[in-house]
């Protein structure tokens, strides 16, 4: 809950019970005076913060006094009057004290179930840049809509280590929440309505904002989102990343995504996937690798010769990463295998679609897998429609660790548990069974910990001083 929607809630809360119990309450001046604050703390909230409608209830409860004031108008009663009216009906106060309460649980649990929730300060010394574009491959036919000569478009973010007094505008989390509010009501099956909320997040990122000198170069990486997900679906941790020097392109997979806001205002709506077999899963990640390799070759271009000269001779593309979530997470795996300008690469909960598959040996490059120990046992015990997982898929997972590469399990995590979505709120905690900070920190600790070994050429601080069973994960090497 956000500082003034806190003090307009406890201080109406306060204001209903004095009215309710304090004595010589009947002053209409004391009325108007708790109205009068009231009023004037949701307004600057209003002005602030935003108003939203899960704070209606509190919003109500701020008129309170002047219902009061109404009532007792038209009944025209003395105090004699009503205090004799008090004692008459002592079972009704108890009731209309017992709806005070239940109201006032209500007008406190909505907005605590559906925050405005923050970001972590980023730990590293940088502050955050971030600029958008909106690339299109002439060279690829649009697939997934029926309009003869479309051409793949992707909106590509790119986040950068911005000078330490940069100051401006910081980024909303999503920039028409209406159309992302339609997506995530698709992706989980919910209402519209309840993701509105999201729309008043902000991030740390600063827009356009001068890209810090501190050093020549910074390593790339390119991010991909889960299938369903978006760009900004990983903010937690690549803000963290970009604060200790990394520049992070983030993918938004067009149809497949969230939703995709262009340039123009245009937006390309989710388009829920028909998948019948992991075939289908498979080809569909073709895509995916496409999109990636296109990235890859626009931020090359970018590190050659920038038009705006932000990235000029500022991308270290000798040290180029790559990391995803889910579907995302499969396709890093899929581009080191096939793309030699990726050095390192990190999948997060993906299970392992595509083309390629892990050699016994393993790979001969810098490979991490992160999983969820409950999408383990669902890969173990669960089908997915006609799809058999634990035949089909789980299989591939064999190899995942050998060659001296990193698997890590976490306990007491879900497949969100590695995006943002665990922040929209506090009933993902509860499902996950687990602390949703400690277990975002951990992936972020140990993802910065994985590139600054192969990609800035750093001793390693937590992999190889944490093998094997831990309290919170398991990590394994062959």
């Amino acid at each position: 809950m956000r500082s003034l929607e806190m003090l307009l809630m406890i201080f109406n809360i306060l204001m209903a019970g004095w009215i309710l119990f304090a004595k010589n309450k009947q002053q209409q001046r004391s009325l108007l005076f708790g109205f009068g604050i009231s009023a004037i703390i949701m307004l600057l909230h209003g002005i602030i913060e935003g108003m939203r409608w899960p704070m209606i209830p509190a919003y109500v409860m701020s008129a309170l006094p002047l219902l009061i004031i109404a009532v007792r108008s038209i009944r025209g009663t003395n105090k004699d009057e009503e205090r004799a009216v008090r004692k008459a009906f002592s079972l009704k106060r108890v009731l209309v004290t017992a709806l005070a309460v239940i109201y006032s649980a209500v007008a406190v649990a909505l907005p605590l179930l559906l925050p405005v929730f923050t970001f972590k300060k980023p730990a590293g010394p940088y502050k955050i840049g971030t600029v958008t574009y909106d690339w299109i491959d002439t060279q690829r036919d649009e697939i997934l809509t029926p309009d003869a000569g479309d051409k793949r478009e992707l909106m590509v973010q790119i986040w950068y280590p911005a000078d330490a007094k940069a100051k401006g505008k910081t980024q909303a989390y999503h920039s028409d929440i209406d159309a992302f509010a339609e997506g995530y009501s698709k992706m989980f099956g919910f209402p519209k309505l309840l993701f509105t909320s999201i729309g008043y997040v902000k991030t740390h990122a600063i827009e356009k904002a001068e890209i810090s000198t501190a050093e020549p170069s910074y390593p790339v990486l390119i991010f991909s989102h889960g299938l369903t997900g978006n760009k900004m679906q990983n903010t937690f941790q690549v803000e963290q990343l970009v604060s200790r020097g990394y520049i992070v392109a983030g993918i938004n997979h067009t149809y497949s995504s969230t939703a995709t806001i262009f340039s123009d205002g245009r937006v390309a709506p989710l388009l829920m996937p028909d998948i019948k077999a992991v075939a289908d899963l498979d080809k569909a990640n073709e895509q995916w690798v496409e999109d990636a390799k296109f990235v890859l070759d626009q931020v090359e271009k970018l590190a050659a010769n920038d038009p705006e000269q932000r990235f000029t001779g500022r991308m270290d593309m000798n040290n180029v990463g790559m990391f995803g979530h889910s579907f995302g997470g499969a396709t890093s795996l899929q581009m080191l295998m096939t793309d030699a300008r990726v050095k390192a690469a990190l999948n997060m909960d993906g299970a392992l679609y595509g083309e390629l598959r892990i050699p016994e040996e393993g790979l001969n490059k810098p490979f991490m897998m992160m999983s969820a120990d409950s999408s383990m046992e669902s890969l173990k015990n669960a089908t997915n429609g006609e799809i058999d997982m634990a035949k089909e898929v789980l299989p591939r997972y064999d190899h995942v660790a050998a060659g001296g590469n990193y698997w890590m399990i976490l306990n007491k995590t879900n497949h969100l548990s590695f995006t943002d979505m665990v922040l929209f709120s506090p009933l993902f905690n509860f499902m996950q069974g687990g602390n949703i900070r400690e277990s975002l920190s951990l992936i972020t600790e140990y993802s910065q910990d994985f590139f600054d070994h192969y990609l800035k050429n750093e001793p390693f601080r937590l992999l190889e001083q944490n093998i094997g069973e831990q309290p919170a994960f398991t990590l394994i090497q062959e």
